[in-house]
Order: C-alpha cells, then sequence, then structure tokens
C-alpha cells in the first residue's frame, strides 16, 4: 500500500524573508524559488502581495517563471489583500491564495477588537470572496494553539463550507507541545468530519521555533492526520524561526518505519538550496545545524572516526550525500585517532605504513592540542618533516593585493595579485577581471601558480577581541577538495592569503604524487 504524501508548503519567500536580517531582493527571491522548484516541494509561499508593491512585484515574478509548485500568495482575510493576492499568483499554472485571521482571544479582543461572531461572519463571507477568485484557498485561523476548542472547530467548519481546500492550524508563538499537537488535530479532523466535502480538505501545519520544538510539533502534527507541513529552508522566519524544511522532511524520510508517510521532495538537493539561501541572505549555517550543517556528518572524536572508517553506519542514520553533502568527514582534532590519521594522510596521497603512522601520532597530538582543527596543510608539514612554519607552508607567498570594484560605472571588478615562489628571485604579478574583486583575485592567483583551483567554500569570520579575519578556503582541484587557512588584519588580504594556502597544498600534494609515481 502506498503511503499518504504529505505536502511540503515552503515559506522560506514569506515568513522566512520576513525575520530580520533575511530581507530578499526580487532577484535573491528568483534563486531561491528556483532551489525550491529543483527540490520539487508541492506549495511555494512566494510572499505577502499586499504588503508592499515590492513584494507583490517579486510574487508575480515567480509565479511567471517557477512551474511544477503550486504558487501562493498571504493575504488578510480583507477583500483588498485578496486581491491583491490573487492578481499577483494569477500567471501561474497552479496558484493558491492563503488568508487568515486571528481566533484566539488575545487577538480577538487586543488586535482586532471583534467578537467571535464577527470572525465568524468573515471567514464565511471572505473564504468565499477567495474561493471565487482562485480554485485553492487556505485558511488560518491565526494563533489557532491558544484558541479555545469549541471556537476553532466552529471556525474551521465556517472556512471549510465557505470553500476552503486547506485549513492550516498555526502554532503562531510556538507555544504548544508534540502530545498537545497530535491530540489537537485529531480532535478537528474527528470534528469537522461530518461535513460536507470534509474529506477532501487538506490539513496543515504551521510552528514556529520559540520553545525549540517546531519540528518535533510539526513531525506531531502528521501522526494527528496533518498532510501539509508548512516550513522554510533552514528553519528561518520570525523570531526563533519557523519548522525547518530539511530537518522535517528527512525525519519523515529516515523515520518512515515509524511516520508511515512520504514526501517528494528531492532530498539531494536540499544542501544545495540551504547554501543558496546563505549566499543571497549573507547569513551563514550554524556549524552544529543539523542535516545542513558544517559538523553535520564530520567526526572528531577517535571512537566515532574508527566506527565511521569501519562503517559509515556506526554513527551516521542517513548518508550526507542522500541530502547532497559531500561525503562524511573526518576532522581531525585533539580527540583523533590513528585510524582518522592515517586515513587522512593516504587520501592526501602519501603511502605510509602503520609504524609510520605510530612514529608520527605523538607529533600530531601536540600539534591538535594547540589547534582547533589540524588542516591537510598540517598533515603535509608532518608527514615532509616541514613542521616549523606560519600556516602558509608551500612555494607561493603573497606579496601583494590590490582589489577594485566601480560601481558607477560599466568596469569589470579587477584584481592586481604579486606573489612570490621561493624558489625564484623575481615576484610575478597579475591582473585579472572577475564577476567580484575576489573572484578576479583567485583567478589571478590561479593565472600565477598554474593550479587550476575553483572556490568551493569561502569562510571568513572577524574577531573584534583579536582585530583579526580568520579565512578558511575550500578549492577544488579536479576531483579533489584542499583546505587553507589564514589569519590577517584585511578581509582581502586574509582571504586571498587562504586560497594561495590552499593552491600551495594542492600543488604540494601533486608534486608527492609525481615523485611516488
Amino acid at each position: 500500500m502506498t503511503e499518504p504524501h504529505v505536502k511540503i508548503f515552503d515559506t522560506t519567500l514569506r515568513d522566512g524573508e520576513q525575520a530580520p536580517g533575511f530581507s530578499m531582493s526580487t532577484d535573491g527571491k528568483l534563486v531561491i524559488a528556483r532551489a525550491l522548484r529543483d527540490l520539487n516541494v508541492d506549495i511555494i509561499e512566494a510572499g505577502f502581495a499586499a504588503a508592499s508593491p515590492g513584494d507583490a512585484r517579486a510574487v508575480r515574478a515567480v509565479a511567471e517563471e517557477i512551474d511544477g509548485p503550486t504558487i501562493c500568495s498571504l493575504a488578510r482575510l480583507n477583500e483588498k489583500d485578496i486581491d491583491a493576492a490573487a492578481l499577483a499568483v494569477a500567471p501561474a499554472k497552479n496558484r493558491r491564495v492563503h488568508t487568515f485571521i486571528g481566533t484566539s482571544p488575545t487577538h480577538r479582543d487586543a488586535k482586532l477588537k471583534m467578537s467571535r461572531s464577527e470572525i465568524l461572519e468573515r471567514i464565511s463571507h471572505l473564504v468565499a470572496y477567495a474561493r471565487s477568485a482562485v480554485e485553492d484557498v487556505e485558511f488560518s485561523p491565526e494563533d489557532a494553539i491558544r484558541t479555545e476548542r469549541d471556537y476553532l472547530v466552529e471556525a474551521v467548519t465556517a472556512a471549510i463550507e465557505a470553500g476552503a481546500t486547506t485549513i492550516n492550524i498555526p502554532d503562531t508563538v510556538g507555544y504548544t507541545t508534540p502530545e498537545e499537537m497530535t491530540d489537537l488535530f485529531k480532535f478537528l479532523i474527528d470534528s469537522v468530519s461530518h461535513i460536507s466535502g470534509a474529506e477532501n480538505v487538506t490539513f496543515s501545519v504551521h510552528c514556529h521555533d520559540d520553545l525549540g520544538m517546531a519540528v518535533a510539533n510539526s513531525l506531531a502534527a502528521v501522526r494527528g492526520g496533518a498532510r501539509q507541513i508548512e516550513c522554510a529552508i533552514n528553519g528561518i522566519g520570525e523570531r526563533a524561526g519557523n519548522c525547518s524544511m530539511e530537518e522535517a522532511v528527512m525525519a519523515l524520510t529516515t523515520r518512515k518505519d515509524y511516520f508511515g508517510v512520504r514526501t517528494q521532495i528531492q532530498t539531494p538537493k536540499i544542501y544545495p538550496a540551504s547554501v543558496a539561501l546563505s549566499r543571497v541572505t549573507h547569513n551563514p549555517i550554524p556549524r552544529n545545524k543539523a542535516i545542513v550543517g558544517k559538523n553535520a556528518f564530520a567526526h572528531e572524536a577517535g571512537i566515532h572516526q574508527h566506527g565511521v572508517l569501519a562503517d559509515k553506519r556506526t554513527y551516521e542514520i542517513m548518508d550526507a550525500e542522500a541530502v547532497g553533502m559531500p561525503s562524511n568527514s573526518i576532522v581531525l582534532g585533539k580527540h583523533s585517532g590513528k585510524h582518522a590519521l592515517a586515513a587522512r594522510i593516504r587520501s592526501l596521497g602519501f603511502d605510509i605504513t602503520d609504524q609510520r603512522v605510530g612514529d608520527l601520532f605523538p607529533d600530531f597530538k601536540k600539534l591538535a592540542d594547540t589547534a582547533r582543527e589540524v588542516t591537510d596543510a598540517d598533515l603535509v608539514a608532518l608527514v615532509t618533516g616541514n613542521s616549523e612554519h606560519d600556516g602558509r607552508q608551500g612555494p607561493w607567498r603573497v606579496r601583494r593585493v590590490e582589489l577594485r570594484a566601480d560601481v558607477d560605472d560599466d568596469t569589470r571588478p579587477f584584481a592586481r595579485i604579486t606573489l612570490k615562489h621561493d624558489e625564484q628571485e623575481e615576484r610575478q604579478t597579475v591582473i585579472s577581471e572577475g564577476e567580484g574583486p575576489i573572484d578576479a583575485a583567485f583567478a589571478a592567483v590561479c593565472a600565477i601558480t598554474g593550479v587550476p583551483g575553483r572556490i568551493a567554500v569561502l569562510d571568513l569570520h572577524h574577531v573584534a577581541d583579536e582585530g583579526i579575519v580568520r579565512a578558511e578556503a575550500v578549492i577544488e582541484v579536479g576531483e579533489d577538495r584542499y583546505t587553507g587557512t589564514a589569519r590577517e588584519v584585511d578581509v582581502a588580504d586574509a582571504a586571498v592569503a587562504a586560497f594561495v594556502a590552499a593552491i600551495n597544498l594542492a600543488a604540494g600534494v601533486e608534486a608527492q604524487r609525481r615523485a611516488v609515481a
């Protein structure tokens, strides 16, 4: 028997974008909408058309370009908002208007100053009005969790009778618990089962993370009969955020045995979507973020590393590749053991015996005690005997960095980079253009060194107390990845120095491979 389908309603572009620090331009929204299309989400809530002309244009742009998912706009329960939403989503093949009104005592008395009967009358009239504009109407009783149960049933009944096709039950303030959520959904679905057409209505859940339970509460709603989860990439959203799309999807996927449902999400597209959002909003993915964080499939403890090297199922319940991330990462630090050290050294192209690993292990432990993480460059230095270094070992050293980007004319950003090779008297300078000045600088470095490196990850962290910028650059050369780190006062100098450190490592490993061959 086929498992029931749980729809994924993504609100990254609406609720997520409303969060401070996550505003997006129309172009940025289109980048994320394309990522959501590739993920194969069921519904994209593209914005709140009535909020501003810019938001209306963004919703319409998504509706015009994106095929596949249903395109939705939020609307307050009034004719003006509904008209704006319907107009914005009109170009989409599949379109939805999502309308809402507060139903809890707090919202009725403090915000709306309306009686219970007045709100019910508005639901009946305006949900029907929305249904006359589009075939697919979603209704949300805002602050449903703090609404009296008998009145919540009345509000939901009025919406269904007026033509709502989806009933969303939002935990607007992140107040409830999983047990309460499961019980509430069972109660509501049973209470409206007698209404004509109720069997065709989808019950949805929308949870906020104020108490850290948005994902747990959403999954509990599925156990109670919800067949749509409203969520956002990386869990972004108002205040503490929304239910995290990647966490909810992978929980349903990994524990299909328990939940007994399925989604249509293309899970290998999860990590690319997460990275796209991080880049568009300039908000880094937290290192310890479930599913997509840098540490999600990384291991430093020696016991864990030994187990994962033998069989990754010992400490991993899903494959990194299943969510589109690179394979699991063995992070070398003071907790690592000999098995992990040997595996990493051999992955760098060194043919090393277990006896040699044992000889190097004490020096590795000393190094690991002084650093948060032992890099590939540190290992190359350790194996080759060049352990006295400043973090920039290798033939190439940065001597000058000049970057320019003129926003007032059409001149392409460019960089002038000067490097010096340890075995050459003359410095070498190259000027390159790029999409941005840092991109141009990396191109210049590759032109000078002859190493075709492509930046995969660039992490920059300003440490105010130390007055420095820490940079980590991960580059791809062919099928291999190399990591370089640097510490500089200036952000541009740090980025270029880290890139050169990675280039040096790539050049050193290639030289070692040629020597072995």
